[in-house]
């Protein structure tokens, strides 16, 4: 099936409103993300979702870690006592903080399931590694999830890659774990093994494979570090995972890493159902008014139910 024109139409807009561009140089994209990140002013924006403030309370947690403190924000439909917890990954390549798109879909989702959402607004690349954070965030999704019925570990992008990150990790602790998780175009081989990568990123409007490549190092703060389980967990051991959705379009960079992680996944004997949709765009289901994301928002209940 062929994309729909909505979703073509996003297709040329979303880079260009977001000023998609391939790398310039290392030390120029430095030093505009940190220029970028000093102006940011924080909090949730919540400027997508009409009457947020009538139809959801925030309380802000403060997680505390080796580099100093991060904000962790728990978003509850008023007038509910949830017993789901859906943890969430915001995506931004590491690099950019929680998106208004994030939090309109986030919302969406837990007025659809009758569930809390936590956010946590993690340090960013490149002045901060996942050293910074993942410990902390490991240590919170656990709580969580022995505090809740049930709890969805979720993210996009390099969320997703983060969220099942933290799902290896929480495996291997063998405490609580979360019940399922759910991936959208995740991020989850940062050494860019897969030879098809560049293939696909020729086409993809929006993510540029050297920018990538130069979040990647950041985020892994060492050569090293890269094919670690927390940066790249495609290549981690991936038995004993709980149940997972994945969601990923053809015209997007990341859709050979999504490949692997399901081909190991199905190696593992994990048992993760992969829907990709060709010619779609990165994170299409988060995208707003495209029939594509439309699908994705069924499958996701369907799923979660």
């Amino acid at each position: 099936m062929d994309p729909s024109r909505r979703h073509q139409l996003l297709a040329w807009a979303v880079p260009r409103l977001r000023g998609s561009s391939e790398l310039e140089s290392v030390e120029v994209e430095r030093g505009r993300l940190l220029a970028g990140q000093e102006r940011a002013t924080g909090g949730l924006p919540v400027r997508m979702v009409p009457r947020f403030g009538k139809r959801f309370s925030v309380v802000t947690e403060v997680l505390k870690g080796a580099a100093g403190e991060f904000p962790s924000y728990v978003v509850t439909p008023r007038g509910t006592d949830p017993r789901r917890t859906v943890v969430y990954l915001h995506g931004g390549g590491y690099v950019a903080g929680i998106d208004p798109f994030h939090v309109r879909y986030l919302a969406r989702l837990a007025t659809a399931l009758g569930a809390r959402v936590v956010l946590p607004d993690y340090p960013l690349a490149p002045a901060h590694t996942w050293r910074d954070s993942h410990d902390q965030l490991a240590d919170l999704t656990e709580r969580w999830a022995a505090d809740s019925e049930e709890l969805v570990l979720a993210g996009d992008s390099a969320g997703g890659g983060y969220a099942l990150a933290l799902a290896l990790t929480l495996r291997d602790r063998g405490g609580p774990q979360p019940g399922r998780l759910l991936l959208h175009s995740p991020w989850v081989d940062l050494t860019t093994s897969t030879p098809e990568t560049a293939a696909f990123s020729a086409s993809d409007p929006w993510l540029f494979l050297g920018k990538l490549e130069a979040y990647a190092a950041w985020w892994a703060g060492s050569a090293a570090d890269l094919g670690r389980p927390e940066v790249s967990p495609a290549l981690a051991d991936l038995t004993g995972l709980p149940p997972a959705l994945m969601f990923c379009g053809t015209r997007d960079t990341l859709v050979p890493g999504c490949r692997l992680l399901a081909r190991r996944a199905a190696e593992a004997g994990w048992d993760l159902t992969y829907v990709e949709r060709p010619g779609l765009l990165h994170v299409y289901p988060l995208l707003p008014l495209i029939p594509e994301a439309r699908d994705a928002w069924r499958r996701t209940l369907t799923f979660l139910s």
